[in-house]
Order: structure tokens, then C-alpha cells, then sequence
């Protein structure tokens, strides 16, 4: 009995012409897996992730074997030469391919790319006519919808490459209805779009190619903001201008064949366990839609990345799933453009090479290496051939081993960025980084299998994690733990847990499974200047740095710091991740504190992180002053020699640069504490108070600060305690520390009575004052802020003067005393007004707003308060915006405006929610459960 598989459509068996029933749905998809993979073993875990995804029932390796028993009866009841059978691994459908339509399609389109246009033109219908409809209709698992969406390239793949030998025969009448109906299918589809418009050209329609063109165009710069590719701009000219090269071509005769025609297949195995990079998978195969576009040129793939990123990995997976694409063979090298142990291969060794797998006798080479280059092009010219050059050191050597002509397709790896392929050979650059999350547990999952990764998942997340996503250190991890299935991962996790011995870790016990040695290579290649940017910014505290940052660093000029970072992100050292900034993977910042190590001396590590602690912390003082102009100054001693401070212009760009940079700004106080540089410490914590204050970062602020306090102790520094004691006040009272507020409170106004500060007696006492508001002790609030008021008003301080008149009018307003409170508010209006501190007017305009509400006079409460939320937000200053959005909701809702009075308490909650506010963002909860009908 003849057996047929359909999956080019619905899931169907076929006995002699027959329908066969092979079960319900999950049954069939069952079958489909093992009939796509026909005759290769598909493990358990396999056919469970590809049948059910997420969604597996209970005990479902039971059902898969009921599943696969019912299967293997119905097929070998039906023809002895189908079976399926278990193997070591897992399941095996041992069957003929030809009795599978999918296999058969294939199998006939690469066969027509190997023959003549007359034979190619049958095969290619007998091909396309095995397509009933959707591949694998009615199911929906994520394997088999990523299935379906490349078996729907490979189809497409195939009516292009039809309608060209039609073309090529004269046929581009009969082809018109089917190319109208498949470009509006494929509306973005270059090729297609292409042959469209030959299509009408050649049937007289030259307007109408030349309207094809413009309406594509016009959708590509409206979807995908670009322009069309060379090859459709240059068929575009040719129609323009009538080229007669456009005319019918002679039929194109069959390619020799047989001895003295040998088809290369040069490509090193396919990659195992390759995981994820569909993105980049995508692009690759997108580039390669576009070879043999009428008047095209070469495509050029060019992949980058750095050392043990999987260049190779991705650009042999690719062309092992692509390679019935290229009939006309595939050729290979290894150029060893970084190789330790010796230079790259010469173009003249590459190209002899490729003559050898071409066929061509040693006696045929020419001597010159010119003219080998010459024949090795005119050789694979009108071919469908993949060239992959592995390795390159630059462009220059890839680009001599170019192919002229329009049917191949080049694949380029390399550490560096091929920038002059791009420019001169038009090649695409593709940039790999690390993996994501999800990938690289998949990958690590391979290596070690599922059950064992499930066992330790804490285990696994931390080996994931010291391995940062590359992919070479997973694979190492993988290799490590694989080698010893009987020990726990928790021991190969604590190994790694150390950063000065990871690297060590990360060594399978040869070159190609080293990660240092895949860092060492690029590093090697570097040239003096650019290798010690690379060292001392592995040394550097925080995620990132700029060119200036680094001027300070290595103590040069800013220009030659960014041509070194420049140089550093062509070897894909560090990555450029915004205009101007620049980050290292985690792995390579390791390697790159490392070699600093060895190379630098410790005075000259010190002396260079100094110089960066003082850029950080000089030009986070200039960006405090813009922000807060009005606030005391505290004294700055000189920075380091050779280190040149930013100077942010305004109050915008002081803002920006703070946050783009805060993390950094961290990590130097945390650096500074640990090296000793106390006045460093203290003072940083300083400078970013505004900004800690203004955006809610409360955490922040108050870690900052108790490394402030500790760091004045350490320095013996009693004027700088009082400012450490009373910020560490301030920011306790806003984390609902209260006890531990008070304490650093009378301990700074004890320090500064007994230095007879009275400036620093001002501050504190109306901190205090705050303090005892916050725990609705509004007597002894009123009683600090009086205190405050009659020393200020001995003083020259109007803006500090107008604080305190604010803070006794809240007071009092608390306290009932409505009159005093609106005098004392106005005043403070008028002072704040004068000397333009708008801080200061969104402060009293809340005032006046909580006044006027507690008052009944709602609707100026809401004008004072939306006055007050329209400054914050111009300055920035994310936590008072969050209370006054709260006091906005609350006069929504005395007004009765209780839609608004929802929408106002739920922005506050987001608010509160990321500035960790729990306590306040609870009040809120709580309203807008109560709004609820």
C-alpha cells in the first residue's frame, strides 16, 4: 500500500488515495513533529515542548506514549515501510521522505535550482502544487506557528524564484494577475516588487513600473522609514531610462554538471544547541530575499560582535537552514583574523583554496593573486552559492574574497566592525549582543537538560547570572556541569560567585572554550592608548561612562579619549548604547579590571579613579547649583590635576546629566568610602540631595547620607557632621524613621549651638520643626519654626527668611489660626517671588492651597494648588508633585468632582508607588476604594 504525509495544509495520511484516521488533533500533531524531523531522533522533552508548549497536562509523558503507540499502530497496519520506533534519545519516524509533501517540495525546489530553466520551470510546479493551504491549519503551539511562518517564507521563496525562470522565458504576460495578486500579499517584498515591475515593463507598461516603484517607496518610508535597496533603485533607472539590458534574455543553458563542475560544500557542521537570535535570524534572511534581484549586486551579511558573542554560531546555523537555497554549493574559510597562535590568512591562501573546491586543476592556477581572484569570481559567477569568511581581521581582507556576481549571498563575521564593507560593497551590519534571560536558560537547558535545570532553579539563575548572557561562558558552564551530572550546580554557583576568580571559572581547558582567551584576542589587537582607556574603565565605579568622564580617568585629551572609545567599539569591547555613552558587559568589565591589575601600578589606579571621583563629583556640584541656586554653599577643595569637570548650562541639562548618571554617582561615594576619600563621600552626598529630594529617590538619599554622616565622623569634621546629622534628619523624617530623625536632629542642633552657628541653628530648627509636623505634633512644629523666624529675621537671608514664614504659616493654619497663617503665607509668596526661587513659591503656593481648602474655599484651594503642581513639574520635583496631586484629589472631592478626585489620588499613588511611599500610597488606596460605588 502507497503511504502519503500531508503538511502543507491540513494534517492528513493518505492510504492508497485514501483519507486515514490517525486520531484527534494533539494526536496528529504528534505525527507532524516526527514526520518534519522524518528519520532523525526527537527527544521526550522535545516532542512535549513542540506538541503542548506551556500548556502540558498532568502525566503527559503518558499520554505521549499512548499517543505514539496508537500511531505506530495505525501506520504499520498500513505500510511495513513506516515505522516508529524508540532509540537512545528518544523517537524516530523512519519513512521514505519523498512520502512526505513537505520534503517532497523541497527536495524539488533545490533540484530546480541546480538544472536548467526549462526543467526548473516543471520542478517548480510539481513543488509549488503540493501546497493545499496553511502548513499545519488549526494548530497553534509556538513551535509550529514559527514553523508555519518559515515554511510561508520558503514558499515565497520558491513563486519568486518560479516567476524569474518565467521571466527569463518570456513569460511575463501570463505572469501579471499572479504577481498583482502576490504583491498585494507581500506589499513590502522587494524582490517581488521587482519583478513586478519588469513584468509590466516587458508587456509595455512602463508607467505603470515606474507607479509600482513610487507606491512602494512611499509605504517603506511611511512603515519602515527607509528607502528602497540599491537593486530596486538601480531596475528603477534602468526603466527610467529604457536600458536595453532590461530586454529578454537568450534561455539560460543548463549548468555543467559532473566531474569537472564540482559543487563545493565547504560548511563546517551545523552549530549544536543554537538557541534563540530569531531577530537576527530574520535579518539574514530578509538579505538574502534580494539575491539574484534583477540588476542587483553580491549580498553581504556582515555579522559583529565580540569575542564568544556567537558570530559563527549564528552564521553556520543560518546557512545549514538555508542551504537548499544555494544549489550552486557553498564555500568556507577560517581567515584567523584573531587567531593567538598566528596572522590571518592572506587573501592569496584563501582564494587557492576556494579554486581547489572549485574544481580547478593545480596546473590551471594563474600565478598572480589577481588573477586567481579574477578566475575564482568568473568561476562562481551565475551561481546560487553562499561564501562564508569566518574571522576577518578588517574589511580588506574580506573584501578580496568577494564574489561579483548577483547570485551569491556572503556571510562576514568578525570582532570588528567592518564599517568600509558597509560603505564600499553596501553590506549589512549586523551587531550581536548578549542573549536574554529566556535564551540563555534555554541554552543552559540544553546543555544540561530540563529535569536538571528544574531540580535548581536558584542554582541556575545564579550560573545564568555570572555568565551575563554569553553565550561562550554558558556553554563552558554547560560543559563544566555536564561533565559531573552528579554534583550539585549550587557548588559550581559558589565558584563562580567570586568576580576574582569568575574568569578562571569560566575555563573548559582549551582556547575554544576560554573566555579570557576569546577577550584576550581582541585586547591584543588594540593600540596603546585604546588598551588603557579599556583597563582603567574596568576600574571605573558605575554601569557606564562618556568621553569627558574618561578624559578624567586617563588624564588625556577629551578627543583622544573618544577616538579610543571609538576604537574600542569597532573591536565590540564596549558597546555604545546611547550618543555618548558607553558600557561594558559584565564579563569583559572582569577582564578588563584584570588586565589594570597586571599592568597598571596600584598608585596609578589610584591616582586615576581619584580624578574621576572628583569629574563626578565637581560636575554633579555645578548641575546642584543650577538646580538650587539659592541653597548654601559649603566649601569644595580644588579638583585633582588633569581632571576637567563638566559645566551643564541649565537647570535642564543639570537635570539630565544627574539622571542619566545617578547610578554612577552612587557607585563613586560607595568607591570613595571604600578608598579613604572621605571628603569625597560626605560632599557627594551633598550635591545630590536636590535631585534625591526632587525625584522621590528616598533610598537613595538616605544610604547616601549615612555614608555622609559616617564619613565626617571618620574625618573628625564637626561643621560637616551638623550638615550630615541634619539631611540624615531629613531623610529619615520622609522614610517614617522617626526616632532615628530626631536623634541626628538634636544632636546637629546641639553641635551647632556649641559652635555658635547660627546659620546651621536656622536650618536645623526648622527641620525639627518638620520633623514634629510629620508626627502631628503641630505645637512643637510651630514652636521650632518661630524659633527659626526670629533668628533669620536678625539676618540678611530673605530666601531662608521666607521658608520660615511658609513653614509658621502651615502651622498655624494646623493649629486654627487661619489669619496669622494667611499673613505668614502671603509674606513668604512675595519673598519667594522676589528672588525668583521657584522651589520655594510651589512650596507656600501648597500652603496657601491646604489654607484655603481647610477654609471652604475650595475653588481657590484647586487654583493655588494646580499653580503649585505647574512649578514642580517645571523643576522637576517628583515628590512634592506627588503631594500635591494628593491635595488636588482632595478638593475634587469636596467639590464633588469625584471622577477627578480619582484620577488626581490615582496619579499621586503611581507616584508614591515608585518613590517606595507605601505608607501614603495606602491613605490613597483606601480613598479610591471608598470612590467605588
Amino acid at each position: 500500500m502507497a503511504v502519503e504525509f500531508g503538511l502543507l495544509g491540513t494534517i492528513e495520511v493518505r492510504v492508497d488515495g485514501r483519507a486515514a484516521d490517525v486520531g484527534h488533533l494533539r494526536q496528529r500533531c504528534v505525527l507532524a513533529v516526527l514526520l518534519v524531523d522524518a528519520n532523525r531522533v526527537i527527544s521526550v522533552d522535545e516532542l512535549i515542548d513542540r506538541v503542548w508548549a506551556g500548556r502540558a497536562p498532568q502525566r503527559v509523558r503518558g499520554t505521549l506514549y499512548g499517543y505514539l503507540s496508537r500511531l505506530r499502530q495505525t501506520l504499520e497496519a498500513a505500510a511495513e515501510e513506516v515505522r516508529i520506533t524508540r532509540q537512545p534519545g528518544g523517537y524516530v519516524l523512519e519513512v521514505d521522505a519523498a512520502a512526505v509533501d513537505l520534503h517532497r517540495f523541497r527536495d524539488l525546489v533545490a533540484k530546480a535550482r541546480t538544472v536548467g530553466d526549462e526543467q526548473a520551470a516543471a520542478l517548480m510546479g510539481r513543488a509549488l502544487g503540493l501546497w493545499r493551504g496553511e502548513p499545519f491549519a488549526t494548530v497553534d503551539t509556538p513551535w509550529f506557528c514559527d514553523l508555519r511562518q518559515a515554511l510561508e517564507r520558503e514558499r515565497l521563496s520558491a513563486e519568486l524564484d518560479s516567476a524569474d525562470i518565467r521571466l527569463r522565458s518570456g513569460l511575463h504576460g501570463e505572469l501579471l494577475p499572479e504577481l498583482t495578486a502576490r504583491a498585494g500579499q507581500h506589499p513590502l517584498d522587494e524582490r517581488l516588487a521587482g519583478q513586478f515591475m519588469l513584468a509590466l515593463y516587458r508587456s509595455g507598461r512602463a508607467a505603470d513600473a515606474l507607479t509600482c516603484y513610487q507606491d512602494l517607496r512611499r509605504r517603506l518610508a511611511g512603515e519602515l522609514g527607509t528607502d528602497p535597496g540599491q537593486p530596486l533603485q538601480q531596475l528603477h533607472q534602468q526603466i527610467l531610462t529604457a536600458d536595453a539590458a532590461l530586454t529578454l534574455p537568450k534561455p539560460e543553458p543548463a549548468p555543467r554538471t559532473g566531474a569537472g563542475a564540482p559543487v563545493p560544500r565547504q560548511l563546517p557542521g551545523r552549530p549544536r544547541w543554537f538557541t534563540g537570535r530569531e531577530h537576527q535570524f530574520a535579518e539574514l534572511t530578509k538579505a538574502l530575499d534580494s539575491v539574484g534581484e534583477p540588476g542587483g549586486t553580491v549580498v553581504i551579511s556582515a555579522i559583529g560582535g565580540s569575542g564568544g558573542i556567537g558570530k559563527t554560531w549564528l552564521a553556520l546555523h543560518w546557512a545549514h537552514q538555508n542551504i537548499d537555497r544555494f544549489p550552486g554549493g557553498q564555500l568556507y574559510v577560517d581567515l584567523h583574523g584573531f587567531d593567538p597562535s598566528g596572522g590571518p590568512v592572506t587573501p592569496a591562501a584563501a582564494v587557492r583554496g576556494f579554486l581547489d573546491a572549485l574544481g580547478v586543476d593545480s596546473g590551471a592556477v594563474p600565478g598572480d593573486v589577481q588573477a586567481q581572484i579574477g578566475l575564482y569570481r568568473s568561476l562562481v559567477q551565475g551561481k546560487r552559492m553562499l561564501i562564508v569568511l569566518d574571522n576577518a581581521a578588517d574589511a580588506e581582507q574580506a573584501a578580496a574574497l568577494l564574489p561579483g556576481s548577483a547570485t551569491c549571498a556572503v556571510l562576514v563575521t568578525s570582532r570588528r566592525r567592518l564599517a568600509g564593507l558597509a560603505s564600499a560593497h553596501g553590506a549589512r551590519m549586523l551587531t550581536l549582543d548578549v542573549l536574554t534571560d529566556t535564551e540563555a536558560r534555554e541554552l543552559m537547558g540544553r546543555h544540561l537538560g530540563e529535569d536538571r535545570v528544574g531540580a535548581e532553579p536558584e542554582a541556575v539563575a545564579a550560573l545564568l547570572e555570572h555568565c551575563s548572557g554569553l553565550p561562550l561562558a554558558i556553554s563552558v558552564v554547560g560543559a563544566r556541569a555536564a561533565a559531573h551530572p552528579d554534583f550539585p550546580l549550587t557548588a559550581l554557583a559558589e565558584e563562580l560567585q567570586d568576580e576574582s576568580a569568575r574568569l578562571d571559572g569560566l575555563d573548559a581547558g582549551d582556547l575554544t572554550a576560554n573566555v579570557r582567551s576569546a577577550f584576550t584576542v581582541s585586547y591584543r589587537a588594540l593600540t596603546v592608548g585604546a588598551a588603557e582607556v579599556f583597563r582603567l574603565v574596568g576600574l571605573a565605579p558605575g554601569p557606564e561612562i562618556g568621553p569627558a568622564a574618561g578624559a578624567s580617568l586617563v588624564a588625556r585629551p577629551v578627543t583622544a579619549v573618544r577616538a579610543a572609545l571609538r576604537e574600542l567599539e569597532n573591536a565590540h569591547l564596549v558597546q555604545q548604547f546611547a550618543p555618548g555613552r558607553y558600557r561594558l558587559h559584565d564579563l569583559l568589565r572582569l577582564y578588563a579590571a584584570e588586565q589594570a591589575h597586571r599592568t597598571d601600578r596600584q598608585q596609578e589606579r589610584n591616582v586615576a579613579l581619584r580624578r574621576l571621583a572628583d569629574f563626578y563629583l565637581h560636575t554633579a556640584r555645578e548641575a546642584e547649583q543650577l538646580m538650587h541656586p539659592h541653597r548654601t554653599r559649603i566649601e569644595f577643595p580644588e579638583p585633582s590635576a588633569d581632571c576637567r569637570p563638566l559645566a551643564p548650562v541649565d537647570q535642564a541639562e543639570a537635570m539630565a546629566w544627574l539622571e542619566t548618571q545617578h547610578a554612577g554617582l552612587l557607585a563613586t561615594q560607595r568607591l570613595a568610602a571604600d578608598s579613604g576619600w572621605y571628603d569625597v563621600v560626605w560632599r557627594m552626598a551633598w550635591v545630590l540631595d536636590t535631585f534625591h529630594r526632587r525625584n522621590g529617590h528616598l533610598q537613595a538619599q538616605l544610604a547616601a547620607w549615612r555614608r555622609g554622616l559616617e564619613a565626617t565622623r571618620k574625618l573628625g569634621d564637626s561643621e560637616a557632621e551638623i550638615f550630615a546629622r541634619r539631611n540624615l534628619g531629613i531623610a529619615c523624617i520622609r522614610s517614617d524613621l522617626h526616632d532615628e530623625a530626631l536623634d541626628h536632629l538634636h544632636q546637629a542642633l546641639s553641635l551647632s549651638k556649641t559652635y555658635e552657628d547660627v546659620d546651621q541653628t536656622v536650618h536645623t530648627l526648622l527641620v525639627l520643626a518638620y520633623a514634629w509636623e510629620r508626627q502631628e505634633n503641630h505645637e512643637q512644629a510651630l514652636e521650632h519654626s518661630r524659633d527659626a523666624l526670629a533668628l533669620l529675621q536678625t539676618l540678611e537671608k530673605p530666601v531662608w527668611e521666607a521658608q520660615a514664614h511658609n513653614q509658621v504659616s502651615l502651622y498655624c493654619a494646623r493649629l486654627g489660626q487661619y489669619e496669622e497663617a494667611r499673613v505668614h503665607g502671603e509674606t513668604s509668596l512675595d519673598l519667594f517671588r522676589r528672588h525668583q526661587e521657584r522651589d520655594g513659591e510651589a512650596d507656600v503656593l501648597g500652603t496657601l492651597g491646604r489654607l484655603a481648602h481647610q477654609n471652604g474655599q475650595h475653588t481657590l484651594a484647586l487654583t493655588r494648588f494646580q499653580h503649585a503642581l505647574a512649578l514642580l513639574r517645571e523643576i522637576g520635583h517628583a515628590y512634592e508633585e506627588a503631594n500635591t496631586l494628593a491635595h488636588i484629589g482632595d478638593v475634587h472631592h469636596a467639590l464633588g468632582q469625584h471622577d477627578q478626585a480619582g484620577q488626581s489620588w490615582q496619579q499621586a499613588t503611581d507616584l508614591y508607588r515608585v518613590q517606595h511611599r507605601e505608607d501614603d500610597a495606602k491613605q490613597l488606596r483606601d480613598k479610591l476604594r471608598a470612590l467605588k460605588p
